[in-house]
C-alpha cells in the first residue's frame, strides 16, 4: 500500500534545457515533425530523431517525460560533456549522432574535448617521449607546440562532423579558461584553471550554437597552458552549475569486483563503504574521489554520469539508465516512534499532502495513533522530501510490510527514493508491498521484487522470500485478506482504513502504496549487496489462478499434471524436471508402447505408464483430476485429446491448462504462443492453452528479434541439429551410422519452422535445417541484412540490452559451440561478425533442442499458467 506523487523522475536525472518555442514543444511531446531550416532538414527531421530515440529506449513515456523536463531551465545549465581523446578517434560518428539528437530537440550541452592518445602518436613520431609526473604530462615548449596545432585539428574535426550532420556548432578553442601556472619548474607549461569564460559560452548557445571547447588555457598575459580535460570539464560545471556532467568512456561506466559495472553511487550514503573497498583503488578510487569532490561543490541537483558515447541517449532519456550515474543523494534518518518526529503535524502534513479526500486529515490523524500505539519503522530525509514506513510481522502479517512510500518531486530530484529502496534492501531483508494491476508503471515495482501475485486487481509484491511454505503463507493471506493487510493504492481509503484499524485495534495496520510513480527508478547496484535481477519485472513473478480461470488449482497442494506421449526424448526431459520441481506431480504418464512398465526416472511417486485414450482424458477432465495436460506427441495427433478437453468443459466448470509441444496449434491465434522472452509473460500467465515453440524456431527467434527493426532484406538460417531431434523413431536422420563423418541437409524449403519463425517474427525468413551426428543440441549461424551501416559493438550492445535480466539467454562475444550449451537449460547468442560493408552480420546462437528448445520452455510456460515462479524447477545459466 504505497503512496507517491503523481509526478516522478528516475533518480539522478538533473536535466535541464532552454524553454522552446510552443509549436516546438507540442511538435515534440506529440511526435510530430516541427519546422528546420534548410540546411538541418535533409539529415534531422525531429520525426527521425525522435523514431531513432525511442527505438533505442522503447518507451514513448520516457521520451515524452524527458523532454518535457528539458524544456524547462535555461539552456545553458543542460549538461557538461567531456569527450576524451580516444572517443574522437573511434566513436566520433556515434558522438556526433547523439550530439545531433540532442540539438534536435533543443538541447546544447557545453562540449570540451582532449587528445592525449593523439598526443601521444605524435610525440611519438616526433621523437619525443611523453614525460609524466604524478600522473601529469610534463609539457615543454616543443610539446605545447605540437599540442596546441592539435588541439586545433581535433576541434576542427568534431565541428565539421557535427555541421555534416546539420548541427551549428561554435569552436572556442582559446580564451575560454584563464589559468595560472600549476608549478612551471614541475610540469612546465600545465595550467591550473582559475576562471571560465561563461559569457563566449552563452553567446554561443544563444546564437544556436554548440560551444566545442579544447582543454587549453591561458595566462593574463597570454601565454597558452595545458589543461587536463577532466579538470576543464570540472571547473566549467562549476562555473554553468548544469545538471549533467559527462564523462564519455570507452568502457561505458566503473565497474566493481566482480567486473560488474555499477548502476548508480549515492555518495552521502556509500562513499566511505566503497573507499574502504579494496577493489576501489587505482584510476576508480581517484575518479570516485574526483567526483564526490566535484559534487560537493555543485547543488544537489547534479549529478555525473560516466557513459559509453553510443549510450548518451539511453542515459539521458531512460530511466534505467546505461552507465553509471553518480549523486550526493541525501541522508536518511529513521525512526521507530512518533515521538523520534521533531515534528508531529509536518509528518501529518506529508501523510495528507497526496490525499483525494475531503476528510483524509481525519483519518491522517487517526493512523498516527495507531502509530503511536504499534511498532513501526519509518525512513526519511531530514525535509521529509520522501517518506517510507514499514511494519513488522505480526498475528496477521508473517512478512514486513512497506506500509506508507510518498516522495514529492523534490525527493526524486534528490534521490532519495533510490537512497530509501536500498536501506530498505539493507534492513529488512524481506519485504511485502502491494499496488493495483493496472498501473500504468507495474514494471517499477517489478524491478524492486523477486515475485508477484495478483487478485482482484491487486498486485502483492515482495523480495527475499524464496521458501514455497513462506509464498504460500502470502498468499493465503493476500487471498483471506487482501489489501485489507497489504495494501491499497487508493489513499482515500487507506486512511480511512487507518481510521477504522486505530478505532478498532482489531485488523493490522494499513499499508499504502506508489499511486503515482511516473517513471521506473533505476536501481542502484551496489558492491556489497546483491540485488536480484528480473527479466524487466516478470522473471520470477507468481500468478495466481482464479484471474486466469483455473479456479481448482490448489497452491497449497502441487499441481497435478498428466503427461500424453511420454516415449519421445523431450517427454524423458520433463520427467526429469518435474521430479525436481517442488510444486509440480506428475500423476499420469500415457505411452501407447510401453503401456504396463513402470516410469524410471521419477522418484516422487511409483507411476506405471498407461495408454490414455481422448475418452479418457475427456472424462479426467470432467471430473477436475489434473491441473495441467502437456501434450508431448508428433506432429498432427495430439488433436483429439484437445478436443476431448474442450467437450469436457462444457459440462464441467474446471479449467486445466493445456501445453501442446506439437506444432499443430502454433498457428491457432486463439492460443497462446508460448515464448516467455519474447511474448508478454502476462498473457502466458493467463492462457489456458499454450502452443509451445519449436526448438529451431526458438533459437532463431531470439537470435534475430533484436534487429528486426533494422532488417535491409531476408535473414537466412542455417542450422544444425543433433540427431535427438529426428525423434526416437528410426530414420536417416537419427541414424548415427549414416551421420557419422556426415552432414545431412534435409526440408531446405518450406519447413515448418520456417513458417514458424517469420509468422511470430512478422518477418520472412529463410531456414535451412540440418542434422548431424552428436546427440543433442542445435547451432545456427544466421545471416542477417542490416537496413542501416552498423558495428559489430553497436549490434552487441543491442542484444545485450535485449536480453538483460533474461536468466535463459546469453549473450557472448565469441560464436557459441554446440559443445557449451548441451545439457543446459538457455541459449547463448553470439558471434556479431559484420560484412566490411557494415550493411549485414552473422549472429549464431545455441540451444539445446531437449531443454530450453522444449522441455525447460514447456516448464517455464506451465510455472507462470498455474502461478509459480517462472524459474521454478529450472536450473538457470
Amino acid at each position: 500500500m504505497l503512496s507517491a506523487c503523481s509526478v516522478s523522475l528516475r533518480a539522478g536525472a538533473r536535466r535541464a534545457v532552454r524553454r522552446l518555442p510552443r509549436a516546438r514543444v507540442a511538435a515534440i511531446r506529440s511526435h510530430r515533425p516541427f519546422s528546420v531550416s534548410a540546411s538541418r532538414a535533409n539529415d534531422l527531421s525531429t520525426r527521425g530523431m525522435i523514431v531513432q530515440t525511442l527505438s533505442t529506449v522503447g518507451s514513448k513515456r520516457e521520451v515524452q517525460q524527458y523532454l518535457s523536463l528539458f524544456t524547462s531551465v535555461s539552456q545553458q545549465r543542460f549538461a557538461v560533456i567531456k569527450v576524451g581523446g580516444a572517443i574522437l578517434t573511434d566513436y566520433l560518428d556515434e558522438l556526433c549522432s547523439s550530439l545531433a539528437f540532442l540539438y534536435t530537440v533543443g538541447l546544447y550541452p557545453v562540449i570540451v574535448h582532449g587528445a592525449g592518445p593523439q598526443l601521444n602518436n605524435l610525440l611519438e613520431q616526433a621523437g619525443v617521449e611523453p614525460q609524466f609526473e604524478e600522473g601529469i604530462r610534463i609539457t615543454d615548449a616543443k610539446t605545447l607546440q605540437v599540442a596546441r596545432n592539435l588541439f586545433l585539428q581535433e576541434n576542427l574535426k568534431l565541428v565539421n562532423k557535427l555541421e555534416e550532420k546539420g548541427v551549428h556548432a561554435q569552436p572556442l578553442t582559446l580564451g575560454m579558461f584563464t589559468a595560472d601556472y600549476l608549478n612551471k619548474d614541475k610540469w612546465g607549461y600545465v595550467g591550473k584553471i582559475t576562471g571560465v569564460n561563461k559569457e563566449s559560452i552563452e553567446a554561443a548557445i544563444g546564437n544556436g550554437y554548440l560551444p566545442i571547447l579544447t582543454s587549453m588555457a591561458m595566462t593574463e598575459d597570454g601565454q597558452i597552458l595545458n589543461v587536463n580535460a577532466d579538470v576543464a570539464a570540472a571547473e566549467l560545471a562549476r562555473a554553468l552549475e548544469p545538471l549533467k556532467v559527462v564523462y564519455l568512456s570507452e568502457k561505458g561506466g566503473l565497474f566493481d569486483a566482480a567486473g560488474q559495472k555499477i548502476s548508480a553511487i549515492n555518495l552521502d550514503e556509500e562513499y566511505d563503504h566503497l573507499m574502504s573497498q579494496e577493489w576501489v583503488r587505482y584510476g576508480t578510487r581517484l575518479k570516485i574521489r574526483e567526483i564526490k569532490e566535484l559534487l560537493d561543490t555543485l547543488p544537489r541537483t547534479t549529478s555525473v554520469a560516466i557513459i559509453h558515447p553510443q549510450d548518451l541517449q539511453k542515459e539521458l532519456f531512460t530511466d534505467s539508465g546505461a552507465g553509471t550515474l553518480i549523486r550526493r543523494g541525501s541522508k536518511l534518518v529513521s525512526s521507530s516512534s512518533v515521538s523520534d518526529f521533531k515534528d508531529t503535524e509536518k509528518l501529518k502534513a506529508v501523510l495528507v499532502r497526496d490525499r483525494e479526500g475531503p476528510d483524509a486529515k481525519v483519518t491522517v490523524d487517526q493512523y498516527v495513533e495507531f502509530l503511536k500505539e504499534n511498532p513501526f519503522k519509518a525512513y526519511y530525509d531530514d525535509p521529509m522530501n520522501a517518506l517510507a514506513i514499514v511494519l513488522p510481522p505480526s498475528e496477521t502479517r508473517s512478512q514486513a510490510t512497506l506500509a506508507t512510500l510518498t516522495i514529492t518531486k523534490s525527493g526524486w530530484l534528490t534521490n532519495v527514493a533510490d537512497n530509501i529502496f536500498t536501506t530498505l534492501r539493507k534492513e529488512h531483508p524481506k519485504l511485502v508491498w502491494t499496488v493495483k494491476e493496472d498501473d500504468e508503471n507495474l514494471t517499477w515495482f517489478y524491478d524492486k521484487a523477486d515475485g508477484s501475485i495478483a487478485r482482484n486487481g491487486d498486485v502483492m509484491f515482495w523480495y527475499g522470500i524464496d521458501g514455497g511454505d513462506e509464498i504460500i503463507q502470502l498468499m493465503k493471506e493476500f487471498t483471506m485478506h487482501g489489501r485489507a493487510m497489504l495494501g491499497d493504492s487508493n489513499l482515500e481509503s487507506r486512511l480511512h482504513r487507518a481510521a477504522s484499524i486505530a478505532s478498532q485495534a482489531a485488523r493490522p495496520a494499513p499499508a499504502q502504496q506508489a499511486r503515482g510513480y511516473s517513471t521506473l527508478a533505476r536501481r542502484p547496484v551496489l558492491p556489497t549487496w546483491s540485488l536480484s535481477q528480473t527479466t524487466r519485472g516478470y522473471a520470477t513473478t507468481t500468478n495466481p489462478n482464479p484471474p486466469y480461470g483455473r479456479k481448482n488449482v490448489s497452491k497449497t497442494q502441487p499441481a497435478r499434471v498428466a503427461l500424453i506421449g511420454a516415449r519421445g526424448y523431450t517427454g524423458q526431459a520433463l520427467i526429469s524436471l518435474l521430479n525436481s520441481h517442488p510444486n509440480m506431480d506428475l500423476l499420469h504418464v500415457s505411452s501407447r508402447e510401453l503401456a504396463g512398465q513402470k516410469l524410471v526416472g521419477y522418484d516422487k511417486q511409483d507411476i506405471t505408464y498407461e495408454n490414455l485414450s481422448p475418452e479418457d482424458v475427456r472424462d479426467m477432465e470432467k471430473r477436475g483430476e489434473i491441473d495441467c495436460w502437456v501434450m508431448a506427441l508428433p506432429n498432427g495427433v495430439c488433436k483429439p485429446y484437445v478436443d476431448a478437453i474442450y467437450e469436457a468443459r462444457k459440462s464441467s466448470e474446471h479449467r486445466s491448462l493445456i501445453v501442446d509441444l506439437s506444432a499443430d496449434y502454433r498457428f491457432d491465434k486463439s492460443w497462446t504462443y508460448g515464448l516467455p522472452e519474447l511474448v508478454q509473460r502476462s498473457d502466458i500467465a493467463k492462457a489456458t492453452e499454450i502452443a509451445n515453440p519449436g526448438c529451431y524456431a526458438t533459437a532463431a527467434q531470439l537470435g534475430i528479434a533484436p534487429l528486426v527493426e533494422y532488417l535491409g532484406g531476408q535473414p537466412t538460417v542455417f542450422g544444425v541439429s543433433g540427431y535427438s531431434g529426428a525423434g526416437t523413431k528410426p530414420s536417416s536422420k537419427n541414424d548415427v551410422e549414416l551421420l557419422t563423418n556426415n552432414l545431412i541437409p534435409y526440408s531446405l524449403t518450406d519447413h515448418i519452422h520456417e513458417r514458424e519463425i517469420s509468422s511470430q517474427l512478422g518477418a520472412e525468413v529463410a531456414f535451412i535445417p540440418h542434422v548431424a551426428v552428436w546427440f543433442q543440441g542445435i547451432h545456427h549461424s544466421i545471416s542477417i541484412p542490416l537496413n542501416k551501416t552498423m558495428t559489430s559493438r553497436d549490434i552487441r550492445q543491442i542484444y545485450q540490452d535485449r536480453y538483460a535480466g533474461e536468466k535463459l539467454v546469453k549473450v557472448v562475444g565469441e560464436a557459441p559451440l554446440v559443445k557449451a550449451i548441451s545439457g543446459k537449460h538457455g541459449v547463448e547468442i553470439g558471434g556479431f561478425a559484420v560484412h566490411s560493408s557494415g550493411k549485414r552480420v552473422v549472429v549464431c546462437a545455441t540451444i539445446d533442442n531437449l531443454l530450453k528448445g522444449a522441455a525447460t520452455q514447456c516448464l517455464q510456460n506451465m510455472n507462470l499458467a498455474l502461478g509459480y515462479a517462472e524459474y521454478e524447477g529450472i536450473p538457470v545459466m
